[in-house]
C-alpha cells in the first residue's frame, strides 16, 4: 500500500507560474491525504530553498545597478513567486534558466509604478519587505494579498515607516491592502524595535536605503540576519541589543547568490526520521545560519541523534549536510520568551515531536501564533487533541503532557502549510495513520513535499 492516497474534490483556486510571477487563475483539486504508518526512513534528500534567503536575493538583486545570478531559486515556492511577480510589476525583468535566474537590476531609483495593484499571495515577508522599498519611491503603490495575508497585522510596518516619512493608508484594523505614498529621501531615524521581528527589522533596512542619512535598527532580541549579511551591513553588538546601519543612497553591487536548503523545511523531514524507529536520513546543503539552527539543539535536547556534516561557508551564509537517525525521545519542552522568537516557524513541528517523547510540551509568550496563516495554537490544540492528548490551550499558547499510545484521526490543515506538514509526519508515526485535509497548501513553502516524504519510506 503507497504512504498516502489522495482523494479529490474540486474547488478554484490561483496559481503561480513558474519563474515568470504571473498568478493565473486554474481549476484546481483540495487534496485530503491518507498517510499510514511509516517503517524505517532511508536516503538522501534535498529540500527546498531557504524562502527568506531567496526573498531577499530577489529584492537585493531588483536595486543593484546591473544583472545578478540567482542559484538554487525556490522556482516552485508560492512565497518566493510572489515577490518576483511583485518586482515585474515594478519593471524588474528576469531570465530563467533550468538552474539559475538572472536578475537584470534597475539601481534603487530604477522602479517604475506599477499599472495595477501588487498582489503578495500569502507572503508576510513579501509585503513587509516590499513595503520598505515601496516607501522610499517616488510614486503611489498598493499591495495586497489573499484573504489570510490581509488578515495579518501591519502596524509594526507601517509605524516606523511612516516616521521616516511615508504615508501609508491601511484598513480600520491596520491591515492590508497597504496603499504606500512614497517619499524619497526618507528621513534616517534611530528605530528599536518593539517586537522582534526579521521582517519589520529588514522592512527598516530597506527603506533606510533610501534614506537621508544612516539609519539604524536596534534589536534585542535576535532575530535571523540574512538582509544585513546580504547587504554587507555594519553591525554593532552593544548592550541592550544588536544594532544595524544602513547609509542612505549606498550603492548595491550585482552579484551572485546560492540559496541554500531552508532549515524550517527541513525541520519536518528531521522530525520523522527522529520519530521512526531505525531510520538513517540525510539532509544535503541545508542552510545553518546561527540564528536559524535554534531549531536543531532542542531536537537534540529530547534526545534526537543529528550530527553535521561537510559544514562550509556559501556566499554570506554557513551550510552543511544533517545525518538524523531514529531516537528514543524522551524530556520536556518550555518555550518562552526569547525562545519563541527564534522558532516560531518550528513551533507545530515541535508540538508534534514532543507528543512522541515521554515529557510535557508547553509554549508560552506566543500569541503571534494567532496571526499567521492560520490561528496556530487553535489548529494545534484541536489537532493534537485528535490524536488523543489532553491540551490547556491559553491566549499565548498551549500545553500537554505526553503519553503512550497516540492514535491517528483525521486532520485539519486549515489552509497552513506548516500545520499539514507536521501532522503529515504525526501520521506516519501512529499506528493506524492519519488523513490530512486540504493537503496541497503545502505548495506554499515545499511543493512536492508528499513525494518527498513517500520516497524515503517503507511500510
Amino acid at each position: 500500500m503507497l504512504p498516502y492516497e489522495a482523494n479529490v474534490l474540486t474547488f478554484e483556486k490561483r496559481s503561480t507560474d513558474r519563474c515568470l510571477g504571473v498568478r493565473i487563475s486554474i481549476l484546481a483539486s483540495p487534496v485530503n491525504r491518507t498517510l499510514t504508518t511509516a517503517r524505517a526512513l532511508r536516503g538522501t534528500v534535498s529540500v527546498p530553498a531557504d524562502k527568506s534567503i531567496a526573498h531577499r536575493a530577489l529584492l537585493i538583486s531588483a536595486l543593484a545597478v546591473g544583472d545578478s545570478e540567482i542559484e538554487g531559486f525556490a522556482a516552485d515556492a508560492a512565497d518566493p513567486q510572489s515577490t518576483l511577480g511583485c518586482l515585474k510589476a515594478l519593471g524588474i525583468r528576469f531570465t530563467p534558466s533550468s538552474l539559475n535566474l538572472t536578475v537584470h537590476g534597475s539601481g534603487l531609483h530604477g522602479l517604475r509604478q506599477p499599472t495595477r495593484s501588487l498582489d503578495a499571495g500569502n507572503s508576510g515577508t513579501t509585503i513587509r519587505l516590499l513595503a520598505g522599498v515601496l516607501a522610499g519611491q517616488t510614486f503611489v503603490s498598493t499591495i495586497g494579498g489573499d484573504e489570510s495575508l490581509n488578515r495579518r497585522p501591519m502596524k509594526r510596518i507601517i509605524d516606523p515607516l511612516s516616521e521616516m516619512g511615508a504615508r501609508i493608508e491601511a484598513t480600520e484594523g491596520q491591515t492590508a491592502p497597504l496603499t504606500i505614498h512614497g517619499t524619497c529621501p526618507l528621513r534616517a531615524v534611530e528605530y528599536r524595535l518593539p517586537v522582534a521581528s526579521a521582517q519589520v527589522k529588514s522592512a527598516v533596512l530597506f527603506a533606510g536605503l533610501f534614506s537621508d542619512g544612516m539609519t539604524k535598527v536596534i534589536e534585542r532580541t535576535p532575530t535571523r540576519d540574512h538582509t544585513e549579511r546580504m547587504l554587507g551591513l555594519k553591525v554593532i553588538e552593544s548592550p541592550p541589543g544588536k544594532v544595524i546601519e544602513v547609509q542612505g543612497g549606498m550603492a548595491i553591487q550585482p552579484g551572485r547568490f546560492i540559496i541554500p536548503g531552508d532549515i524550517s523545511a527541513a525541520a519536518f523531514l528531521i522530525a520523522a526520521a527522529l520519530i521512526v524507529p531505525g531510520s538513517e536520513l540525510r539532509l544535503a546543503g541545508i542552510g545553518l545560519n546561527p540564528t536559524r539552527s535554534r531549531i536543531l539543539d532542542v531536537f537534540r535536547s529530547l534526545g534526537g541523534d543529528i550530527q553535521i556534516t561537510d559544514q562550509r561557508v556559501v556566499g554570506s551564509e554557513p551550510v552543511g549536510d544533517l545525518v538524523v537517525r531514529g531516537s528514543s525521545l524522551r524530556g520536556s519542552l518550555d518555550l518562552r520568551g526569547d525562545l519563541v522568537a527564534e522558532l516560531i516557524d518550528e513551533i507545530p513541528i515541535l508540538a508534534v515531536t514532543a507528543a512522541f517523547s515521554d515529557g510535557s510540551f508547553a509554549v508560552e509568550d506566543a500569541s503571534e501564533l494567532r496571526l499567521k496563516e492560520s490561528d496556530r495554537i487553535h489548529a494545534l490544540a484541536t489537532n493534537l487533541r485528535k490524536l488523543g492528548l489532553d491540551v490547556e490551550e491559553y491566549e499565548d499558547g498551549f500545553a500537554f503532557q505526553a503519553k503512550k499510545g497516540l492514535t491517528g484521526s483525521e486532520f485539519e490543515s486549515y489552509g497552513d502549510h506548516r500545520i499539514a506538514m507536521a501532522f503529515g509526519i504525526a501520521g506516519i508515526g501512529v499506528p493506524n495513520g492519519a488523513l490530512i485535509r486540504n493537503s496541497e497548501c503545502v505548495d506554499i513553502s515545499f511543493p512536492g513535499f508528499w513525494e518527498k516524504l513517500q520516497s524515503v519510506q517503507g511500510t
